[in-house]
């Protein structure tokens, strides 16, 4: 499926990838090393949506990047991780690196499985989810996973991109960083 799905967007990613480079320059991929399964590392791949220099995130977050984000464009090139197997089409986000100590156990399960281009948490409030509730629901979807429900979730995964809802939280470019317990509710 997802080979198909780059055959057929191949022609969209070429127009995201000459916009990025004619917008933002180079390099035009956002490479960074995030945990699979079992917190294995691997380099996640996304169309750049920053510029480059300092300040925060939200600074450098121009409006052709902010674009991109919303309508989920730079999400793209994660299907060639799902092609070498590192990530499947639904399952958990992969987070950060760093996030990896700070979860509970119950949080850790979230890793049980491969990580997702789209998920459960994603379609029930993307980045406007507290962290709680938001790695809540990724354990949800570990414990309760089958084809049914990741056909529900892809279909509301394009209802919620074209509504372009919970792209950022408040006064966050994406979200706030997770802080393990002291993000608890």
């Amino acid at each position: 499926m997802a080979f198909a799905m780059l055959v057929a967007l191949s022609p969209l990613m070429v127009a995201v990838a000459v916009g990025v480079r004619l917008k933002l320059g180079s390099p035009i991929f956002f490479r960074q090393e995030r945990p699979g399964r079992a917190g294995a590392p691997f380099e996640l791949i996304k169309f750049r949506t920053m510029s480059d220099g300092s300040g925060s995130d939200a600074d450098r977050l121009q409006a052709f990047g902010g674009f991109l984000r919303s309508t989920s464009l730079d999400e793209l090139p994660e299907l060639i991780n799902v092609l070498r197997g590192e990530m499947s089409l639904v399952g958990p986000r992969p987070l950060l690196m760093e996030y990896l100590p700070l979860y509970n156990d119950r949080q850790s399960r979230r890793h049980e499985i491969r990580p997702g281009v789209t998920g459960l948490a994603q379609i029930s409030g993307r980045n406007d989810l507290a962290w709680p509730e938001r790695l809540e629901l990724d354990v949800v979807y570990v414990e309760t996973r089958s084809i049914a429900l990741d056909l529900r979730i892809i279909a509301q995964t394009i209802w919620s991109v074209l509504a372009r809802r919970g792209i950022s939280a408040e006064g966050e470019a994406t979200m706030a960083k997770f802080r393990g317990d002291s993000d608890a509710a």
